[in-house]
């Protein structure tokens, strides 16, 4: 029985290097090639009709310290002092161990 060979279709896109790095030490520990995990993702797009996942904007709108005012900037800062008085804060030990948790299993 002779076997058809698979024809395939060339994508080219360009990604941050620091995304793709990411993205490459995560599909490298599920064992998925980045071409693979791509075709995967347009697999999907094809049989949800759409976007395989939900895309909405921010409930809240980041902050982008460059578009601030100095008076905007000062506010801000204040808040964070406040926090810090008011014992909302994390200690960096913790979010550490958090993200240790959560990331290196």
């Amino acid at each position: 029985m002779q076997r058809e060979a698979v024809r395939t279709a060339n994508i080219y896109t360009r990604v941050d290097p620091d995304t793709k790095r990411q993205a490459e030490l995560i599909l490298s520990q599920l064992g998925i090639p980045m071409s693979n995990a791509v075709g995967m993702f347009l697999k999907q797009v094809v049989i949800q009709r759409g976007i395989p996942f939900e895309m909405k904007l921010p409930s809240v709108k980041p902050i982008v310290i460059s578009e601030l005012t100095n008076e905007q900037f000062n506010a801000e800062m204040q808040l964070g002092i406040d926090d810090i008085h008011a014992g909302r804060v994390i200690s960096a030990d913790d979010v550490e161990s958090e993200m240790r948790r959560m990331y290196e299993a």
